[in-house]
C-alpha cells in the first residue's frame, strides 16, 4: 500500500473515521488493516472540519448506543 505513508501526514486522536465505522481494534488480518488504512486514506484527502464534527457526532451516538465503543 503505497498511501499507507500519508498516514503520518495526521496526528493521532481519541477517534476517528475508521473506528466510527467499525474498523477499531485488534488488525490481526490484512483485511481488517486494508478497510482501517483505506478509512484513514479517505480521511484525509476529504478532510474538513465539518467532516470532523460528523466524527465528533458519530463518536457521541456510538458511545451512547454502546455500539463499536470499548
Amino acid at each position: 500500500m503505497a498511501e499507507y505513508a500519508l498516514r503520518h501526514r495526521v496526528k493521532p486522536g481519541l477517534t476517528g473515521w475508521a473506528q466510527v465505522n467499525g474498523w477499531r481494534g485488534e488488525t490481526d488480518t490484512l483485511e481488517k488493516i486494508r478497510r482501517r488504512v483505506d478509512h484513514d486514506i479517505y480521511y484525509i484527502e476529504n478532510w474538513s472540519l465539518l467532516f470532523d464534527i460528523k466524527i465528533v457526532a458519530m463518536t457521541v451516538f456510538a458511545v451512547l448506543r454502546g455500539r463499536n465503543a470499548w
